[in-house]
């Protein structure tokens, strides 16, 4: 029987390191789990991947995820596992399971379900609620093996119900005691391994009976304590989401920036420029204050989107333009081939279409989406689509109701027709304003909202549009700043120091990619949720393979079945 030299061998790719530096070629050995020689390796491997002709890369960081639920009832943190990523960091937008006590659960499930899109008999079924502390949950989560390693935020809402019950749901301000009770329990969540604490202060986001979250009006002396409790446990981030173009942001984010300042420790929030509010150059306000903070010492960054933040409407997604309306109530249940052979009846479109498609809507902002911010997704997807492309444009050129486009468009590829929706960072017609983003130094990538949004939003690919579209196809940024900025840059920005980078001693998470075939598979939707829930998942083309921990848990895009993926703890990373 042969004696290998390494476990693994990945030989002769183009290995860009993560620094920001050019590629170079170089084979990589790994034994147990870690980078042992970047270079000429002239031992065997256990296995051994022949990367000649692709391109080497850390495994992909991505802050910005919600598998708080899936982690529990899944071991693949797809699709994000799909597009590279091999660290997810969960818990953003204050939203999450723990600390949560029993009396408190349907009331954060009602929060998430309206905040994040999972639907509630998913998480009534898919959690175990084998806990009550947030670190009771790290415990659960830590007791199952998955394809990818997981970090965990400390949400701010769970902590404000635990802590106020009642009180917190009605939005009431926080006492004196609240406050210093709600920094002992971050504090704790540090301890036992949370990478920060997160909240929210958007009125974008409420629950299923449309409340606003708990977070929405807390103070500064709450977000202050928040902040100090990580102080008190001497390390973590603060992650906020908080409205964008309206006349409280600025004062808001200087709020944040008093909180860090008397605490030292650093913070990231989500910057989009919204499609809606009259200002739509606040984002660059933001920005700007942003790069301030950073220059007076300040570490207050900007989490961004490679492209549009949108939603996907189609039979099988969340909504879709005729969901409110009566006549497709009736059949809404039905499986997907019954109800495409109803509607093409004359007489059901018909009533479809003169139906009032708001009077039993259960979601807000479709009555304010209109026509011609609507396109036809397409296969392949078509993420930039120009204003005469939208739905209105091809009414007006066919002399025809928008609607009846709109109709057609959900019935296409056996109702698998998706319409797509830019809701943020689109107001221009284009990408400009992602690209501006992207070129700032001080911003990270980000806002995939992995494991959230599973019926109408699929932005958990962003890593992948970032390498095709801003590499690949316009050349605007090099490959080594893009690897650089979805490999260290997001895991120094959380505190992982073990891992972004090919380096020896460092942990071997690899991306093996086929660069000129990498690309995006069409939407389809899978029913593997706990209760059968259905969810909108996307592949990529072009991932060899991806290793996490020296193991390769994907191969050209199919699942080993390898599942050394672990919860990390802040704390146990050097």
């Amino acid at each position: 029987m042969t004696e290998h030299t390494y476990d693994l061998v990945v030989r002769g790719g183009t290995v860009y390191d993560g620094t920001g530096t050019p590629g170079r070629s170089a084979d990589i050995a790994v034994t147990d789990g870690k980078i042992v020689v970047v270079g000429a390796v002239s031992g065997t491997g256990a296995e051994e991947i022949d990367a000649r002709g692709l391109i080497v890369t850390p495994g992909f960081v991505d802050i910005h995820t919600h598998y708080d639920g899936q982690a529990l009832w899944s071991d693949q943190l797809a699709p994000s596992s799909w597009h590279g990523v091999t660290t997810a960091v969960m818990g953003n937008c204050g939203v999450g399971f723990a600390p949560c006590k029993p009396q408190d659960r349907t009331a954060l499930i009602a929060l998430m379900e309206g905040v994040e899109d999972i639907p509630a008999a998913v998480m009534h079924e898919g959690l175990n609620w084998r806990w009550e502390s947030f670190p009771e949950y790290l415990e659960v989560v830590d007791s199952m093996p998955r394809d990818i390693d997981l970090c965990a935020l400390v949400p701010h809402a769970p902590i404000r119900v635990f802590v106020m019950g009642e009180r917190a749901l009605r939005l009431e301000p926080a006492t004196p005691d609240d406050v210093a009770r709600m920094r002992e329990l971050v504090a704790e969540a540090i301890r036992a391994g949370a990478f920060g604490v997160s909240t929210s202060r958007s009125i974008a986001h409420r629950n299923c009976a449309g409340d606003f979250t708990p977070t929405l009006l807390a103070r500064e002396s709450e977000i202050a304590g928040l902040v100090m409790g990580l102080d008190d446990a001497g390390r973590g981030i603060f992650e906020v989401v908080g409205e964008s173009g309206d006349s409280e942001v600025v004062g808001e984010f200087e709020l944040i920036r008093r909180s860090l300042e008397k605490s030292g420790r650093p913070g990231v929030f989500s910057l989009i420029q919204s499609g809606s509010q009259p200002n739509k150059n606040q984002w660059r306000e933001l920005m700007e204050l942003a790069d301030r903070a950073i220059e007076e010492g300040v570490s207050l960054r900007p989490v961004v989107a490679p492209r549009s933040i949108s939603i996907l409407l189609g039979l099988e997604g969340s909504q879709n333009p005729f969901s409110g309306t009566a006549t497709y109530r009736e059949i809404a249940a039905l499986p997907l081939d019954e109800r495409v052979a109803i509607m093409k009846d004359p007489a059901i479109r018909r009533r479809i279409l003169s139906d009032d498609p708001t009077e039993f809507s259960t979601f807000a902002l479709m009555s304010r989406i209109p026509y011609w911010n609507m396109f036809r997704f397409g296969d392949p997807p078509n993420y930039t689509p120009s204003a005469s492309e939208s739905i209105a444009a091809i009414a007006e050129r066919d002399n025809r109701d928008p609607a009846d486009i709109a109709y057609d468009i959900m019935l296409e590829s056996d109702g698998m027709g998706f319409i797509y929706v830019p809701f943020a960072n689109y107001a221009s017609g284009d990408l400009s304003v992602c690209e501006e983003m992207l070129a700032n130094p001080n911003t990270i990538m980000g806002l995939g909202d992995g494991g959230a949004h599973v019926g109408f939003i699929l932005d958990a690919g962003f890593p992948t549009w970032l390498l095709t579209y801003w590499v690949k196809d316009r050349r605007r940024f090099s490959l080594e700043e893009a690897v650089r900025r979805l490999t260290s840059d997001t895991a120094e920005s959380v505190g992982l120091s073990d891992r972004g980078r090919i380096d020896v001693g460092l942990r071997a998470d690899l991306n093996v990619i086929d660069f000129d075939r990498l690309n995006f598979g069409p939407p389809y939707v899978a029913y593997d949720l706990p209760a059968g829930g259905r969810r909108l998942l996307q592949k990529a083309n072009g991932y060899q393979a991806t290793i996490v921990a020296g193991r390769t848990v994907y191969r050209n895009g199919v699942d080993t079945g390898a599942r050394p993926g672990r919860l990390v703890r802040s704390g146990s990373v050097h």
